[in-house]
This record gives structure tokens, sequence and C-alpha cells, in this order.
């Protein structure tokens, strides 16, 4: 059967461009209304399988409705430009894929899909209606569907005429009478002021139609609702009349002209590229043409026996894992590429041979990897250790731009043009599905990609000089990330016992906060289920429903934090959750991932994934245990020293970013509170209350505590109001305050956005981006986003750079000294080490110091070291 898919061009763009947040491709222009509308006529294609298909878009803003009310559409706002500039990319996306994309002057899209879905229904097709707009049902009979976007362009409601009975009782040609007596505030129609959907749909069960309704108004019930009706007639058909979609308008093409018989597969992923939709180019297939030719552009050779002809300075290098957790993963092979061919080398011809060990360790010996953290890892677990890494092309493409949403090999591949490299799933599968491929298919997947890692050095390596950001690169990220491999593979001891106890007393304090909640609601119930949950607060305790969703009441946390103080169960609720997720995440988390053999957990440090360049850690996530709590802190009780009589030591910088805030807005009142060694908290507050020391009050502080640190991330007078529970009006008059007693804090504010909008980017004093094209945007939200993270990023990303920088020096110094010491791990500003208790007092020492020192500042940074026998001791 021949089968129509009719798509509404302009409302699905329109609802893609506010789906999601604005992305630009390398040249800067906006794509993230093109990108939506991709995904979405992806899905179509694969799903729908049209033999038939149809864009239809707006001519302009006059149509024939205008000549009857002038009004039609007037309250509609201007399309922001951000959006209007990608129509045309969309329209040369259609024409790649060969789509027929058509408008007609004076009439809207939905005329022309309704012109095209009756003429092609009446031809027995099948036709199914592709839009956002709820308008187009009307068109539903028995061979047409409307698909209608529900929320963005990722969740659809399919109706057909059983799908419109059940949601509004109605038939589809009663949808325009709908229309006619509730009108649509997007359109403009009035219809009958006072009529919402409720009213109008009774009103047509009873009568059918508009004009049997204003034909029987002394039948209507309620008075009031009879002289809206009388005194809205004409308004009512008007309306009926606005909303009626034209299905004869004359087009300049027949159904035989929409047939569709598929894409040009290069011009399509030429428009890709161009467009950096790298990551939608497997949706696309692949053109078995362009395959054979892609696969045949790198000879390579099957390693039997390694010679030191094959192991030469500089070389490309690719350790392969399958998995993110390659703690546990074994190598599966190593690619190999220099300017004497490309190679693959089985995992066992490569860890047995004494060439390859002595090469991997020669810190002479050039390497280029991707992901070279990973590699260390990875040969560490087999005994070898890597030295010399000269690049590394993932963190080179994290470093030009960490906004990316990719930085896997393929990708950069794709977006600089390079060999052509297929991606990981294509090769090894995904999920249950995911396998080593024969042995001929791998080496030539892992020669290929040192092949491309071989060529992207040297193009990526210039784009960071061009960035001014080659020695953040070589001097700083390159050195840590084998740093971190190191500390990975070392990983940090967990008391097994300790976390059982622990275990056991958060169960106790579980099962009574169960028994106490349960009696302050009367009844047993579920907790854990927010429908049984919602009952008990909104029903049984009537306390006021702050949120409803679809399911019932909304029992999330911000929901609760509202009700607090409103009655004993909400406290008890919040904490019961917190202790919960205390117990799964961190107790039984921490049980499971400890490795077995050396007692340790190997979290995972993730180097390429912030856009601010701070470290995250997943497996387990050592940055996020709650320690406000005091549960969560003693969580901290479970990690030792490695060695029996050992001591844990932690260094912990005093206030970074503030001090990063001082030195770059070169503030002489909040310089001046750090070069005295005053509390910068209580000068605040003097400063701002206009008191003296002794006046302030733990209030004030407290406040002004909140305002320094909401100004480091960029904090709103609405997020204000919510930290201090004040109103916004009231933190408004607060950050005006503090902005007044620091006016180059306050002109650093407004120079770093100016600035940021000029270049589109802001940078730490190290020379670390982070581009933000939403600084144009039209939309407020959206803008006004950009320009606190334009403020808060420098001073953040600096704070960043400052600790990395002193981890680099750090690890030098450990290495050159005698110091029985090692460096664990890195949570937000702390760096914990593990020392001999002869070496604690001088490794503090020299902690102290490198930390202090690892940037020269307009004022001091401070450093708070402690130890102890666990880490939370040493806190």
């Amino acid at each position: 059967m021949k089968k129509l898919v009719l798509i509404d061009g302009n409302s699905i763009a329109y609802r893609a461009f506010f789906a999601l947040p604005l992305l630009s491709n390398e040249k800067g222009d906006y794509t993230n209304a093109v990108y939506g509308f991709t995904t979405m006529l992806l899905k179509v294609l694969e799903e729908e399988k049209p033999t038939h298909l149809l864009v239809a878009f707006d001519a302009g803003k006059s149509t024939f409705r205008h000549k009857t009310y002038a009004a039609y559409k007037g309250t509609r706002q201007k399309t922001p430009s951000e959006l209007s500039g990608q129509i045309p990319m969309i329209h040369k996306l259609l024409d790649a894929f060969s789509i027929k994309r058509y408008e007609a002057k004076e009439y809207e899209a939905d005329d022309i899909i309704g012109t095209q879905a009756v003429e092609a229904a009446k031809k027995g097709y099948e036709v199914v209606v592709i839009t956002g707009d709820k308008d187009l049902l009307q068109l539903v009979d028995d061979r047409i569907e409307v698909v209608l976007t529900r929320k963005g362009i990722t969740e659809v409601d399919r109706y057909n005429e059983a799908k419109i009975e059940e949601r509004y009782g109605l038939t589809p040609k009663q949808i325009i009478d709908l229309k006619g007596l509730m009108g649509d505030t997007s359109d403009n129609i009035p219809g009958v002021p006072g009529v919402g959907e409720k009213t109008a749909i009774k009103l047509l069960t009873q009568f059918s139609d508009v004009e049997t309704v204003l034909a029987s108004i002394n039948e209507v019930s309620g008075k009031k609702l009879k002289e809206r009706l009388e005194e809205n007639k004409e308004l009512a058909i008007l309306s009926k009349q606005l909303a009626t979609i034209m299905t004869e308008v004359p087009l300049e093409t027949a159904l035989n002209d929409l047939a569709y018989n598929g894409f040009d597969y290069q011009a399509v992923k030429e428009l890709f590229k161009a467009y950096a939709f790298n990551s939608l180019l497997n949706r696309i297939g692949e053109d078995e043409d362009q395959q054979e030719e892609a696969l045949e552009e790198v000879a390579f050779e099957i390693v039997s026996e390694i010679k030191e002809d094959h192991l030469i300075s500089p070389s490309a290098l690719v350790v392969e894992m399958l998995g993110d957790n390659y703690h546990h993963a074994d190598i599966i092979g190593v690619g190999l590429a220099n300017k004497n061919g490309n190679y693959f080398i089985p995992t066992k011809v490569a860890v047995e041979s004494t060439l390859f060990q002595t090469f991997m360790a020669d810190e002479k010996k050039e390497k280029y990897l991707f992901d070279a953290k990973r590699a260390v890892v990875a040969l560490a677990w087999q005994d070898i250790e890597l030295n010399g890494v000269a690049f590394d092309l993932q963190m080179a493409s994290y470093l030009l731009d960490p906004s990316l949403s990719s930085h896997e090999m393929s990708d950069i591949a794709s977006r600089k043009g390079s060999v052509r490299v297929l991606e990981d799933e294509t090769v090894y599968g995904k999920g249950a599905k995911q396998g080593i491929p024969a042995e001929q298919q791998l080496a030539e997947h892992l020669s290929r990609k040192a092949y491309a890692m071989y060529v992207l050095k040297e193009i990526l390596a210039n784009e960071l000089k061009e960035n001014e950001q080659y020695s953040l690169f070589a001097e700083l990220e390159m050195p840590l990330s084998v740093i971190l491999g190191r500390m990975e593979k070392e990983g940090i001891k967990v008391d097994r016992g300790q976390l059982q106890t622990m275990g056991g007393d958060l169960s106790t304090r579980l099962a009574d906060l169960e028994k106490e909640i349960h009696k302050e609601a009367g009844e047993t119930f579920n907790i854990n289920s927010p429908k049984q949950l919602g009952q008990v607060l909104f029903e049984t305790l009537e306390l006021p429903p702050v949120k409803k969703t679809k399911t019932g009441y909304s029992t999330s946390a911000d929901v609760l934090e509202k009700l607090a103080g409103s009655h004993p169960i909400i406290e008890h609720i919040l904490l019961y959750r917190q202790l919960g997720k205390l117990y799964s995440t961190y107790i039984e988390g921490l049980l499971k991932v400890a490795n077995e053999e050396t007692g340790k957990v190997h979290t995972r440090f993730n180097q390429a994934l912030t856009q601010t360049g701070r470290l995250s850690s997943t497996d387990p996530n050592l940055q996020n245990i709650p320690i406000r709590l005091e549960e969560g802190r003693k969580i901290r009780k479970a990690f030792v020293p490695s060695h029996d009589d050992w001591l844990m030591v932690s260094a912990d910088y005093s206030q970074i970013e503030l001090r990063v805030l001082a030195h770059i807005s070169g503030d002489e009142r909040m310089k001046e509170a750090f070069l005295k060694n005053m509390d910068i908290h209580t000068k605040t507050a003097m400063d701002v209350f206009h008191v003296e020391e002794d006046e302030v009050t733990d209030q004030m502080r407290r406040s002004a505590k909140a305002v320094n640190f909401g100004i480091v991330y960029g904090i709103s007078d609405y997020g204000l109001s919510q930290n201090l529970n004040i109103t916004r009006k009231e933190a408004k008059e607060f950050i005006d305050r503090y902005l007044a007693s620091y006016p180059d804090v306050k002109a650093y504010m407004e120079n770093v956005v100016k600035e940021a909008k000029k270049t589109g980017y802001v940078q730490t004093l190290l020379a670390r981006r982070r581009y933000l094209p939403e600084l144009a945007s039209s939309n407020f939200n959206q803008r006004s986003f950009a320009e606190r993270t334009a403020m808060n990023t420098p001073i953040q990303g600096t704070a960043a750079d400052i600790i990395k920088q002193a981890m680099v020096i750090m690890s030098d110094e450990l290495a050159n000294s005698s110091l029985k010491a090692t460096m664990l791990l890195q949570v937000h500003d702390e760096l914990i080490f593990e020392v001999a208790p002869e070496d604690e007092q001088a490794l503090k020492e020299l902690v102290t110091n490198v930390m202090e020192n690892a940037l020269s500042l307009d004022v001091p940074l401070q450093v708070d070291v402690s130890s102890g026998s666990s880490w939370y001791d040493a806190k």
C-alpha cells in the first residue's frame, strides 16, 4: 500500500528549537532546531517507511485568514533570529534527503497538508501527518492519522478516530467546533470569552457543532454561559472559520511528485559533517561503495613477532579494551602507526615482548595516544609502565571545545576531515551483543585508529597553538593524565568491616525512621512509593499540595523542602531518603566495587568531561559523598591507608574560588581581606552592612557567605532568596549592596560578559576555554544562564587548573624525594595522601608549599593540612 507522510515543517522546527539547548557548528551557525528536526526525520523514515513524503512550510506572515480577521496570530512573538536562520538549513537538509518541500503564498502549512491528505486518502493512500499543532486533528479519518508531538520532539501521541473519541469525546470534525468555542491563544483565535475546553466539549456533546449550539442557546444551562454565547455569536462563527483547515489549496505538486525513493548517502553525509551532526552519521547506515573505498585507504600488517622497526619514535598507539570500566577489562589488541607503517599487535604478542615493554617505558620514545590515562591503567594491570606520552588526542579535542557532545575517535576524525574511522559500536556492537570481532576486522579497526591518530596529531596540535592553549595541554593536562592513571591503578583501601558495621547502623536507623514515619502518618505504607506517599501527605494528613504530575502528587525533594516545618513527618521523610541513598550508593556501592584482590576501590577520574575543567569520578563517585550529614562524613572512616601503621593526610585549599575572584577582579577590598588573613565572610558582612567586626552577627555572616559563594557560581536573586529564605526583592537588594561594596567585582562581571559576547568564549588564567553560543540567544533564560556561566567559569576553571597544577608538581616532588608517601585522591579542592609516620611532617610541609605556590596570584593561596588514621580522621 502507498503511504504518504506529511510533515508540518514550521511546527516541528519550532518545537525542536525550544526542546534543545543552542548548538552550533564550527562556523558558529546555530543548529539545534536542524538537529532536532533531523532526529525526528530519521525516526519517521525508520518507523513509518513512507512511499511518498512532503514537508510543508508557511510561505509568509500574511494568509487568506488575515483578510477575514486582521488580528489572526497577532499575539505571536517574533520568531527568534536563532531559529529563523535555521529554516534555510532545514530546507538544505531536505534537499539532501531528496524530500519534497512546499509552501504556497497566502496559505499555511496546515492547508497544504490538509489538501494533500484529503486527496491522498480519497485515492486509497494511508496518510500520516507529523505535527505539533492540534488543529490538524480535524483531518483524522479512517485513512488519515495524526502524530502529535507531546513533549519537545521525543514523545508523541498517535491519533486516529478512536483516540480522539477517547481524549475529547468528540469526532475529528468537531475539533473545528471546539476551536470555534474555546478559541486558540497561540493563533489569537478569540473563541467565546470565558468558554474553556471542558465547557466547549460539554456543549458539543449536547449540540454537535457551533451552529447548533448558537441556535439552541435557550437550552444551554447557566445564565452566564447563555449571555456569553448570545453576545459572541459572530466571534464563535468567525473562530470556527479561522480554525478550519483549507483542503482545496491550488497546489503545483501532484501526489506522484511526492514519491520518496531514498536519499543520496554522500550528500547527506557531507551535510551532517558541515552541521557537525557526527553522532547521527551511524543512523544513516553505510554506503557500500563508500565503505569499501574507505576500508581500502589504510594498509596494515598483523605482527606475529615485534621487531625494532615496528617500535620507532614517534608512534601512535591504540591500547584497546571493551567497556568503560577498564580496571576490570582485558586488552583485546594494540594498534600502532608510525612512518614505517600501520600495525596490529595481538595482546599476547605485545605483553610478552621485552622489546615492547622497554619501548613503552622509555621516556624518550614519543607516543601519541587516545585517552592516555586509560592506556596507563590497562598496561599497569599487565605490569607494563607507560612513559613518553607526547600527545593525547582525546584531551586535545576536549580542550579545543569542551562543549562538544563527543570526543570519540570516529567523531574527531569526521570533524577534522581525516581518514574515516568506524564507530566502536559498529565494530563491537553494544550491550548484550557486544563482542570481539574476527582478528582481521579487529586488526583493521585498530590499525585505522592508530593511523588516524598519527595524521590528526599535527592538525590538533596546530589548533591548540593557534588558541594559545598548547602549554595548558602539554604542561598540565598531558602529565596529569598519566598521574591520574597511576592514581587509579594504585586505588585507595577500604575497610570492609567498617563499611559493614556502618551498614548495620544505617539499617537500624532506617527501620526506626520507618516506624516513626508510619506512626506520624497513622498508617503503614511504602515510603518509597511516590503515589502512596502523596496520598498520605496530601489526603490523609491534608498538607497543601505543592505540585501535581500526570501520575498524582509530586513528592520530589524540592516539594518536600517547601513543606519543611509544616509537619514533623516531612523532616523524617527527607532524612529517610538521604540515609537510604547513603546506604545504597556508598555502603552497598563501595562493597560492590571494592577489588577483592587488592582490597581497594579504583575510582575512574573523568578528565575530559566537565566544561569548567574540574575532575569528576565514577565507580565509585567519590566527589559526591554527602558530607553535610554526619552519617555521610562517617563513610570516610572506611577509607584507610594500605599499610597498617601509615596515616592519611588531607590537604584542602581554603576558599580558593574567592581568592581567584579577588585576583581576577583586582578588587582592593576583597584583596585586603585575604592579604590581612581576615575571615572573608566576616569582612563581606562588615562591608555590606557597614558595621565593625565585633558587630557582625551570625546571620550577617551567613548571608555574606551565601552571596560570596553565590557570586562565584553566578547566583540570581531568585537563587539567593531560596538559599536564605528571603524575598527576591530582599535578595536583589543584598546583591546590589554587595556589588556596590565590591565595585571591581561588579566591573569584572560586566566586562567578562561583554568580552565573551565578542569572542564567543571565556577562559581561565591558564587559557582553558568554554564556548557560550547562548550569549547571543534571544531567549531570556538561555541568555541569562550563559551570562552567569561567563562570570563563573573563569573562576571555577582557574581553581580547577590550580589544583591540577599542584598535582603535577606534587607528583614530580614525590618521585624525586625519598618520602614514603602516595597521592591517592583528588576531591574538589582537596588532595588525599597516605604516608609513613616518620615522613608525616615532611609531607605536610611539602604539600603546603606546593599547593600554596602552584600559581602566583595577587592574594595568597591557603591550604589546611591535617592527618589521621582514616580519611575521616584526617579532616
